[in-house]
């Protein structure tokens, strides 16, 4: 089933499609298209459900879908810009390649001693994450690298010798080489990993001094684990694709989105493929950004809820936050060390799995439960006639009226309001003793304040206060609960942008090529040798052209940041600290010093006058120019048209919080609702690939940019 549409600015007729920039992006549930031919402004939006047992079918259907639906030829597309949750759900699931681990000898359980760190010290039956790689998968080599980079034993042939015929016997189709202090001195694992790939052809080797060559073991070897656990899904995932999209007369480049919100060359993505486990979000982060840059909004809550999960991040001054700590399918989930930590590039955001194919049931104590197990694409939610038999979010939203039986994915894919009230009595109703209607209101009032406390927890450990915020709400089920997220934050206002249901595809054509590189150099200030530093990012800047040269950038397009890692010295965690340039020397010693303690001062209100400060990573940023980007305006400007009321020609029965029974409410589309239109609530505003809900006391206001902005009335007044 899918659901499709185009706006054209003029007849397509007049000008002719030539050229298409495409953004497609692979969810749990739902394939998202967004096209663009830059000349004529024409816009084709496409969805259709993701085929999990082989998502590049999903996305080859979804992308010759859209192509029909803007009378486009597959030689007509420019690029291509691709996002796919491919890699989180390898982790999460276990579904990568049998890994082996290969570690100086003494350090095999690394991995498993972890930090030794309980993250609920009062749980006593505490689970904690198994590493990627079982006991009987790791082995050790007879080496040693010293802290300083020297070599305290050497490698030999016959150590190497011996851990291949470890591996072979084992099975393992990829290999991780992680050895201590290989960060400072490489050339143990480079030997392995030039021995094991001709002594075990066919099998994948990743050393850690290419994937991280930075400090702290654990992370290193975890991060390594998981590269070389989901390389060869990966690299066969994107070899299936892009032989696809050559049968199909696809022949443009094609670029991937990785975690930290740029984009880069297939090439790149399948060396490091674990810099894309969080792909698609790091796109809805992108259009959140740019959408706070258009209205000049300095405080935005990014919240993308499509069919699986949900995502929150904060976005300051037009720019999301970039973090190099993640983790990734945690067992508790606001519980940070619950995960396998990876160390990378990526948006700071936070994750559940809530989302409109999230299961609804009753636990032991008799409370009711969302998530985060999901009805996936494969059977669905129960209104989708598909075979589902558990009820879902979705089927909630369609009993409370906020989805429409015959309008749902344009029309294209109707929706079972019986089989939906059947489910919720079945799992809630029964259990609970209550009617199917009041249980929906339950699942819509818990789901959204799971995704309220999951955004409170990630401002708050910020220090930052969500009431202060604009809420940008997208993904496909996103402006269905944004209201409910909305009021139990305090946030006094929404913005629901065009084209919401596929927002993720659409940040895709807002990212810029870039790519971040890491080396570690550890010393005091004072005690640096600069001509070390300067090579490290000569280094590293040769490093990226080749990665950008890839994407099609040339030189004088790219912009270069540099930046640090650096504590006081005997501290525990450093901060990252921005360089001005790219020139290192000793006349540069007390002006880093000051940028340190400017920044310090700013997190911990205080600075240590006199102490050694330590550097310990230095990092470098690169990146090209932006593929497309949004018109901006200063936030006065962007209501400035004419307001006007709605009328609407449909209506439909609704229930709110706080009402006994459903009520007759007004349902709008918003393909004709122009710059300057304004609607009350109670209503919900229908678009091919979403539905936006206001409440009661609500009201909502066209821009002249098409975003929808709600209005929200204070607290206790909604009734």
């Amino acid at each position: 089933m899918s659901a499709r549409s185009k706006t054209t600015t003029r007849s397509s007729r007049d000008f002719p499609p030539k050229q298409w920039i495409v953004g497609l992006d692979i969810g749990g549930t739902f394939t998202d298209v967004m096209m663009v031919d830059p000349a004529t402004r024409q816009i084709v939006r496409y969805k259709s459900l993701t085929t999990p047992s082989d998502p590049a079918q999903g996305a080859l259907a979804a992308l010759q879908g859209a192509l029909q639906s803007g009378d486009a030829k597959p030689g007509n597309v420019k690029v291509l810009l691709h996002a796919t949750t491919l890699v989180s759900n390898a982790l999460i699931e276990r579904k990568g390649a049998l890994t082996a681990l290969v570690m100086t000898r003494g350090f095999r359980d690394t991995v498993e001693i972890a930090r030794e760190k309980k993250f609920d010290i009062y749980d006593l039956l505490l689970d904690k994450p198994q590493p990627l790689v079982s006991r009987e998968y790791r082995f050790e080599v007879a080496e040693r690298i010293a802290a300083d980079g020297s070599v305290v034993e050497p490698l030999s042939r016959d150590a190497i010798a011996e851990v291949a015929a470890h591996v072979r016997q084992s099975g393992a189709r990829a290999v991780a080489v992680c050895l201590l202090h290989s960060y400072m001195q490489p050339s143990h694992e480079r030997m392995l990993r030039e021995s094991l790939t001709e002594l075990l052809p066919g099998v994948t080797v990743c050393v850690s001094s290419d994937i991280l060559p930075e400090m702290r073991e654990f992370e290193r070897a975890s991060t390594t684990s998981a590269n070389a656990y989901v390389q060869p899904l990966t690299s066969g995932y994107l070899d299936r694709f892009a032989t696809g999209l050559k049968d199909m007369g696809v022949t443009c480049p094609m670029f991937i989105m990785l975690s930290e919100g740029a984009i880069a060359a297939p090439e790149v993505v399948k060396r490091v493929p674990i810099r894309i486990c969080e792909s698609g979000p790091a796109a809805g982060a992108i259009t959140s950004a740019a959408v706070a840059r258009q209205l000049n909004e300095p405080k935005i809550l990014s919240f993308d809820m499509g069919g699986t999960t949900a995502k929150t991040c904060v976005v300051h001054d037009g720019k999301p936050s970039v973090t190099s700590d993640f983790e990734v399918a945690r067992i508790y989930r606001f519980k940070q060390g619950s995960g396998l930590p990876l160390r990378m590039p990526v948006v700071e955001l936070i994750e559940i799995g809530a989302g409109g194919g999230s299961l609804v049931h009753v636990d032991a104590m008799g409370l009711l439960k969302v998530g985060p197990e999901s009805a996936s694409a494969d059977p669905g939610p129960a209104c989708y006639g598909r075979g589902g038999k558990h009820a879902t979010v979705t089927d909630a939203d369609l009993v409370l009226g906020y989805l429409g039986e015959d309008s749902f994915l344009g029309g294209r894919m109707a929706l079972d309001r019986e089989l939906a009230l059947k489910a919720l009595a079945t799992d809630v109703g029964r259990l609970l003793h209550i009617q199917p209607e009041q249980a929906a209101l339950g699942v819509y009032e818990v789901v959204n304040e799971n995704m309220a406390n999951a955004s409170r927890i990630q401002a708050v450990e910020r220090g930052h206060d969500p009431a202060g915020h604009v809420l940008v709400a997208f993904g496909g089920a996103g402006p269905v609960h944004a209201w409910g997220v909305a009021r139990k934050l305090g946030v006094a206002r929404i913005v629901v942008p065009p084209a919401p249901g596929v927002g993720s595809a659409f940040g895709l054509l807002l990212a810029p090529k870039a790519f971040r590189l890491a080396r570690t150099y550890i010393g005091v200030l004072e005690a640096l040798d600069w001509a070390t530093v300067q090579r490290i990012f000569d280094d590293m800047r040769g490093e990226a052209l080749a990665a950008l040269k890839q994407a099609g950038i040339g030189v004088r397009e790219i912009a270069f940041e540099c930046s640090a890692d650096m504590r006081y010295l005997g501290q525990r965690k450093e901060i990252n600290v921005s360089l001005p340039d790219g020139k290192f020397n000793a006349r540069r010693t007390s002006s880093l010093r000051a940028s340190f303690e400017r920044m310090y001062e700013s997190i911990y209100h205080r600075r240590h006058e006199g102490h050694p400060v330590e550097a310990l990573c230095w990092r470098l940023v690169a990146s090209g120019p932006e593929t497309m980007h949004l018109p901006k305006t200063s936030g006065a400007s962007a209501a400035k048209a004419a307001t006007k009321a709605a009328r609407s020609s449909k209506s439909r029965l609704m229930l709110f919080e706080g009402w006994a029974a459903h009520r007759r409410c007004a349902v709008y589309s918003r393909y004709d609702l122009p710059s300057g239109s304004q609607v009350n609530g109670p209503c919900v505003v229908e678009e091919d690939e979403s539905t936006t809900v206001v409440g009661p006391g609500g009201s909502l206001l066209v821009d002249r940019y098409g975003n929808l902005v709600i209005s929200l009335p204070a607290l206790g007044s909604h009734r």
